[in-house]
Parts: C-alpha cells; structure tokens; sequence
C-alpha cells in the first residue's frame, strides 16, 4: 500500500503543477520575445514553437506537424522506454514469486510489504521505472501548451474538426485522449506490475480533465505519442523479449 500511495502522491501532485502551469493569463499569451525570456521559454518552448512552425511550412497542417515533432519527442525519450521495458519484463519474472508471498502473508501486509521489498532488492528491480515514460511528458506537455498559446498560426489553425486553440466542442479527442492512454499502459504491461496500476486509471482520468479544457493541439499530441509509443512497444517488446530469452 505505500508504494501505491507514493505513486498516488506523484501522480496529483504531477497533474496539479500541470494545472497551475498551464492556467491561461494575457502574459501567457504574448509571444515570446527572445531577449526577455526565461530558460525554460528561451531554450525550450521558443525551439519546440519554431520547429512546429517549420514544419508546418514543409507539409502544409499544424496536425501535421505536431505529429512529426511527437514522433521527435518520442525517439529522444527512448533510453527511458527501453527502460521501462526492462522493469516491466523483470516484474513479469517475478510474479509468480510475488503471488507466494501475497498468499503466505495475506493476513499482514506489512510483512509482505518488507518482503516484496526484498525481493525487489535481490533482483534489482525497481517497480516504478515502468512509470517514468508517462510522467516524463507531464513538463513536454506544459512546453507544448505554452507553444501553442504562444504561437497565434498554431491557435487559429483548423485540422480536421478541430480549431487547434481551442477544446474539441464535441469531446471526441478527449474520450480518444483518455482510452489511449488507458491502452498505453495495458500494452507497457502495467496490468501485471501490482506497484504501478495505479496509473492505469488514475491517468486517463486526468487526461481527460486536461483534453476537456485545453487546446486541441495539445489533446492531439497526447493522442499521437499514445499511438506511436503502442507501436513502438509493439516492435522493440518482442525483439527485447528475444534478447532478454
């Protein structure tokens, strides 16, 4: 239960800095000037901006173009998706270990607790490595926000049925948003990691909320990195598999 609790605590307190971050102001909307900016807006929401735009050049949809730079995303985040690879194909070698001491100790919880630990420690395995994918883009996703709010050719651009700046009117993308990062999680395997399933409702409920009330542009670039990390995992897991056999 602590561990679960923990990852609770990580989750609202994530999804509460989301919101604080991303609450719309007029200086929100201004567009960044690079001589005045801030770090955070001068080296990262002021390139992910120009890029968008750059590519929207190229292929003529701002929809478009969030897709390749989610794609971007996605490929530098990588290294942490082959690692949650690895936590989630050591957790599934443990489970049956895991499912003697749920019934040798299912009278005391924390001795379980204290053992599962243990057995976590002796296999060097971490049960919460499967969760830093998906709370790694909780900052890419205030960067895109601020982006789009920023960038007026991203707001007022139409893809779709959608107008980019503003919430899909007829909350299909936030249902889409919501169901797949709810298979996110069932294809990364968090079904079967007892420490992590949290997440697997915990945060399609929260994406919902953030589709329902923010930008399209920003729901659709969830909806993307969803779909690309499925495939994704779909590829590498069966050659990871392989080499893990």
């Amino acid at each position: 239960m602590l561990r679960r609790r923990l990852i609770l605590g990580i989750v609202l307190i994530a999804a509460f800095l989301t919101l604080a971050g991303c609450a719309p102001s007029p200086d929100q909307m201004k567009p960044i000037d690079p001589e005045t900016a801030g770090f955070w807006e001068k080296y990262f929401v002021l390139p992910l901006s120009i890029i968008l735009d750059k590519t929207e050049n190229i292929l003529g949809s701002y929809g478009l173009a969030i897709l390749v730079v989610t794609i971007m995303v996605r490929l530098l985040v990588l290294p942490l998706t082959l690692k949650q690879m690895k936590s989630s194909r050591a957790m599934q070698k443990l489970q049956p270990e895991m499912n003697k001491l749920r019934e040798k100790y299912k009278n005391n919880q924390q001795k379980l607790q204290e053992e599962t630990m243990k057995l976590f420690q002796k296999h060097n395995v971490n049960p919460l490595a499967g969760c830093l994918p998906i709370l790694i883009q909780l900052p890419i996703l205030i960067g895109f926000y601020q982006a789009i709010m920023k960038n007026q050719h991203i707001a007022q651009s139409d893809f779709l049925w959608l107008q980019l700046g503003h919430a899909d009117p007829y909350y299909i993308l936030p249902i889409v948003a919501a169901g797949t990062t709810y298979l996110q999680s069932v294809v990364m395997g968090m079904s079967e990691n007892p420490q992590a399933r949290a997440f697997m409702f915990i945060m399609p409920i929260m994406i919902f909320v953030l589709a329902f009330s923010f930008p399209a542009a920003l729901a659709l670039y969830w909806v993307y990195s969803n779909l690309f990390t499925m495939v994704q995992y779909y590829f590498l897991g069966d050659k990871f598999k392989m080499k893990q056999g």
